[in-house]
């Protein structure tokens, strides 16, 4: 997958892309990141790209001309199809589904916002696609780049080195995790549930779906109501509730 960005602060995107997993997808040419600073498709002597709102108003708005010349010459140099996505506030919610949707594509063009926000040419007529990470305000759309880069990344075949780790992660599968251990087998006097011991397979994955089921009807009860439960996890939710009873 190619990830074109287009932000005011380049820099930003050097340090946390090379390190860890992103590094070796890069240098496994799994995925190719190109950062862009649109400031440079500014025009005039102070190369702005920001201007007043028309109508008066606190802030500075993105100009449309560097972002559509941006996009333009990103596009002429490779014209590869991809989703526009700005990044802001007024975007769908971005999540676990979104991700996969995005890491089906072959490449993906983000803008990161800044200031108040863009001229609404740019949503309207540039933009394909708008995403928020989440109800907050960030000083503009790079950190929200860098978690949408990650999550998408991290499902392209052969990023993880193995299939099943991105399958278990809590969300991929509309449930939060199970718990996880490691040793020593007994830490401070806290031990482990002995399942994990015991060799057991088929024990042990009833345990970890039992467990995801408990977290996440526990933890997440919004999560848990979208899941569809089948008639084996249905028997497992009735044990969930009857130790609970118990145990209150």
């Amino acid at each position: 997958m190619k990830i074109d960005v287009l932000t005011l602060f380049p820099e930003m995107f050097q340090s946390p892309f090379e390190e860890s997993i992103f590094k070796r997808a890069t240098d496994n040419n799994l995925v190719r990141l190109e950062i862009h600073n649109f400031r440079d498709f500014a025009h005039d002597k102070h190369h702005a790209v920001d201007d007043s709102p028309y109508g008066g108003g606190a802030g500075m708005l993105l100009k449309p001309e560097p972002l559509f010349e941006a996009v333009e010459d990103v596009l002429r140099e490779d014209p590869t199809p991809a989703p526009v996505i700005l990044l802001s506030p007024q975007g769908r919610s971005f999540n676990q589904e979104v991700a996969r949707e995005l890491a089906k594509h072959e490449r993906l063009i983000i803008i990161c916002g800044h200031y108040e926000g863009f001229d609404e040419r740019v949503r309207e007529h540039l933009a394909t696609d708008e995403i928020s990470i989440g109800d907050f305000v960030l000083t503009g759309g790079e950190l929200a780049a860098m978690v949408v880069i990650d999550a998408v990344s991290r499902l392209i075949p052969g990023v993880l080195g193995s299939g099943e780790s991105s399958q278990d992660d809590s969300h991929s599968n509309g449930l939060l995790e199970h718990p996880h251990y490691t040793r020593p087998p007994v830490f401070r006097g806290w031990g482990i549930p002995d399942v994990l011991l015991s060799g057991n397979h088929a024990q042990i994955n009833r345990w970890r779906r039992k467990e995801s089921l408990r977290r996440t009807l526990k933890r997440r009860p919004d999560m848990f109501e979208k899941i569809p439960l089948s008639k084996a996890d249905r028997k497992l939710v009735d044990e969930i509730l009857a130790e609970e009873n118990t145990q209150g």
